[in-house]
């Protein structure tokens, strides 16, 4: 079912894409944006009750496309090393080894998928950091290492999703 909230999530596929304009001016309104578009479509989701299956893929989803996308560019303009990258995707890792998980214990069906708490904070802070870059701010190693922390964090916090629920794993 298409919601105002899943349209726009969807809005922030189309709109990665503008970051090819290499402008200050572009790039930063593009971030703020999909920063807009993010905090909006999960406000009415809630407030509305709008929330639907879709809207839980694909708001996650066009988050992630949406900063694969923005952090492939910056790459590619040798504004981001790959170090720099992993830390800040480090959560996504840790994502795909926790479905991987699932997925050899056969729990794939069973586990109560739920949007995690530092995995919010940890896609708030990749914004930030995009934010920062698009306004050609430096970015200090030690804002790259919080994304190390907040990738323990989004760990440990799938780990007692396994305690609190051990019968569906």
């Amino acid at each position: 079912m298409f919601t105002l909230s899943n349209v726009l999530s969807l809005v922030r596929g189309p709109l990665a894409f503008l970051f090819l304009i290499n402008r200050v001016d572009v790039r930063a309104f593009v971030i703020l944006a999909a920063i807009l578009t993010d905090c909006v479509d999960g406000y009415l989701a809630r407030r509305y009750k709008h929330t639907t299956k879709l809207g839980a893929i694909l708001d996650p989803l066009m988050d992630k496309f949406f900063v694969f996308f923005v952090v492939s560019i910056l790459f590619y303009e040798n504004r981001l090393g790959g170090l720099e990258i992993a830390f800040m995707l480090l959560r996504d890792m840790v994502l795909f080894g926790f479905s991987l998980f699932l997925l050899l214990k056969k729990a794939w069906k069973n586990y109560n998928y739920r949007s995690l708490w530092w995995g919010k904070a940890t896609t708030s802070l990749q914004f930030i950091v995009l934010l920062f870059l698009a306004l050609n701010i430096r970015v200090t190693s030690l804002l790259f290492s919080l994304f190390v922390g907040f990738g323990i964090c989004v760990f440990l916090e799938l780990f007692f999703t396994l305690k609190t629920n051990p019968e569906k794993v």
